[in-house]
């Protein structure tokens, strides 16, 4: 592990040397994440991209791209853009990205069973706003908008996200 990394402790995630208070998923750790389960999956993940609302803020770094009014992300392991970006109108289960909320303002997208999905292994593991301080997530890592800011401005596609096994978690 470096200072570069983002690695969850039972204090927070650890970067560049500060702890970020942050919300994992209501299921806790699971090394064996499946679809729904609610888990954050343990292992090392990458960052694999970066969305945006441009509606609500400006672009928070080069590589970013918009979420527009269409944009989706299937979890549906019936379909072959499972754990991918799609667009509406779709037909199968997903989550829209642009939401009423401010919790996908601003997503760092992990490779957690993405480009190529296992279908039932899990979607949308995402770096996201919480919605308050310890509120749980489907499974995603949730921070403040500040902190979440802070690591968008830091982080780079290919940063490792690690994820150990806690006890007692």
């Amino acid at each position: 592990m470096t200072p570069a990394d983002l690695v969850l402790t039972r204090a927070g995630v650890r970067f560049m040397g500060r702890v970020l208070p942050c919300a994992i998923g209501k299921g806790g750790l699971s090394g064996n994440k499946r679809e729904g389960d609610g888990a954050t999956p343990v292992g090392t993940h990458r960052i694999a991209g970066m969305l945006y609302r441009p509606d609500r803020l400006s672009r928070p770094a080069q590589w970013a791209k918009p979420i527009g009014p269409r944009d989706l992300w299937s979890d549906d392991p019936r379909h072959c853009s499972y754990n991918l970006q799609v667009r509406a109108p779709y037909g199968f289960s997903h989550e829209k990205l642009r939401r009423a909320d401010p919790l996908y303002d601003l997503v760092l997208i992990t490779d957690w069973n993405w480009p190529d999905a296992i279908p039932g292994r899990g979607s949308a593991i995402f770096i996201h706003q919480w919605r308050r301080p310890g509120y749980p997530t489907e499974g995603c890592v949730a921070f403040s908008r500040q902190d979440l800011h802070w690591l968008a401005a830091r982080v780079q596609i290919g940063t490792r996200v690690i994820v150990p096994e806690l006890a007692g978690t």
